[in-house]
C-alpha cells in the first residue's frame, strides 16, 4: 500500500504574523509593564526600588479592597440573577417571523447602541426627583427616593440601570438560539401533547444552552469590570456604596498615583476574573453533560 505525505508549508505562519503583532502591542506588552510596576516602588520617573511581592501582600490585607470585592461579587451575581431569566422571557415573547420580528429586534437592541457614559447621564437625569420621571414618580408615591443620599437606593439604581442596558444582549442571544431550533421538534411536541412548559424545559432550554453560556460569561465579565456607568451616576457613592473594583483600582492608580499597589491589584483583579469565569464555565459544562446523560438514559 502506497502512502502519500502531505506537504507542509511553514510560510502559512506568516499569515497570522499581523495578528500576533497586534496582540503583542495591545495585550502582552501592557501586561508585562504592569507586572514590572507591581514589583517596584515608583518613587519618581528616574527612581524606582525593587520590592518583590510587598505590594501584593499589602493589597491583600487592604480592608477597603475586601469590601469592594464583596460589593462587586454581589452586584455581578445580582446582574446574572435578574438579566438571565428576564432575557429568556423577552426572547420567548419576541415574534419569530414577519416585519414585526425585524421591528422588535431593532427596538430591543436600541439600548445596546448607547455609549456607557451616556447611559449613566440618562439615568442620572431619570432618577432626579425634580426633573426625572422615575424620581418624580417614586416621590409621588410617597417613597423618599434619593440615589445620591441613600446607599441602598444608589445600589439598586445602578443594578436597574445595568439591567436596562444589557438585558437586550441576553434576549438577542436567546432569540438566536430559539431560531436555530428545527420545526420538527415543535411538531413532535404537538403530536405528543406536550405543554408549553415541557416544550421550554426539554426543547428550547437545552437548545439555548450554548448561547446562554456565552451570555452568562459575557455579562459576568462585563459586570465584574463595570466602571463608567456607576462613576457617572453616583461617583461611587454615597460613601463607598457603589465603589466597585474597577473604580477602586482607578482611585489607586490615578487618584493616589500609587502605581505599585495599583499594578499589583490589577493583576489580582485579572486573575480573579479568569478564575471565576473558569469555574462558571466548567460548572455550566458539567450541568449540560449531566443533563445529556440523563436524557440518554
Amino acid at each position: 500500500m502506497s502512502t502519500t505525505t502531505k506537504p507542509v508549508n511553514q510560510k502559512a505562519w506568516l499569515l497570522i504574523l499581523p495578528v500576533l503583532i497586534c496582540v503583542a502591542f495591545s495585550a502582552i506588552v501592557p501586561l508585562m509593564t504592569v507586572v514590572n510596576y507591581s514589583v517596584q516602588d515608583i518613587i519618581s520617573p528616574e527612581r524606582r526600588v525593587f520590592v518583590g511581592t510587598e505590594w501584593f501582600a499589602s493589597v491583600m490585607r487592604d480592608e477597603e479592597l475586601h469590601a469592594a470585592l464583596w460589593r462587586q461579587i454581589t452586584f455581578s451575581l445580582a446582574v446574572l440573577a435578574v438579566e438571565l431569566p428576564l432575557g429568556i422571557l423577552l426572547a420567548l415573547a419576541m415574534p419569530a417571523t414577519g416585519w414585526k420580528a425585524s421591528a422588535v429586534l431593532v427596538i430591543v437592541s436600541l439600548s445596546l447602541l448607547i455609549p456607557w457614559n451616556v447611559v449613566g447621564t440618562i439615568w442620572q437625569i431619570f432618577g432626579r426627583a425634580d426633573i426625572g420621571l422615575m424620581g418624580a414618580a417614586l416621590q409621588g408615591m410617597g417613597i423618599d427616593y434619593s440615589y445620591t443620599g441613600n446607599a441602598t437606593h444608589a445600589w439598586l439604581t445602578v443594578l436597574l440601570m445595568d439591567v436596562w442596558h444589557w438585558t437586550p444582549l441576553v434576549a438577542l442571544l436567546g432569540y438566536a438560539g430559539l431560531r436555530s431550533i428545527p420545526d420538527a421538534y415543535y411538531q413532535a411536541a404537538r403530536i405528543d401533547g406536550a405543554s408549553k412548559f415541557a416544550v421550554f424545559r426539554y426543547i428550547q432550554l437545552p437548545k439555548m444552552r450554548g448561547v446562554l453560556m456565552i451570555a452568562v460569561l459575557l455579562r459576568f465579565m462585563d459586570s465584574f469590570m463595570i466602571y463608567t456607568e456607576p462613576f457617572v451616576l453616583t461617583g461611587g457613592g454615597p460613601g463607598n456604596a457603589t465603589t466597585f473594583l474597577s473604580q477602586f483600582l482607578t482611585q489607586k492608580a490615578v487618584g493616589q498615583f500609587d502605581l505599585g499597589p495599583a499594578a499589583a491589584f490589577s493583576l489580582i483583579y485579572f486573575l480573579i476574573i479568569l478564575l471565576l469565569c473558569f469555574i462558571l464555565y466548567n460548572w455550566m459544562q458539567r450541568v449540560g453533560t449531566q443533563e445529556k446523560e440523563g436524557g440518554h438514559e
